[in-house]
């Protein structure tokens, strides 16, 4: 049986600098994971890794539009 590893957990980059605003990420397990690190005990978003770049990738060309 493999033994998993704790997700090691980052800063996002997009975070604000006052603190109030901030999201950490982690990979793990072919997914990207992402929660608030005001609240690391609480609910975590999780997403395959695939999925996720398409996200950004709309974000980034701003296919995306209001509804």
């Amino acid at each position: 049986m493999a033994v998993r590893s704790e997700p090691r957990w980052f800063k996002s980059s997009y975070s604000g600098g006052s603190g109030t605003e901030c999201v950490e990420c982690a990979h793990a397990d072919g997914r990207l994971q992402v929660r608030d690190s005001k609240c690391g005990d609480g609910p975590v978003v999780a997403v395959h890794a695939h999925v996720w770049r398409a996200f950004i990738r709309a974000l980034e060309g701003d296919s995306l539009t209001a509804g």
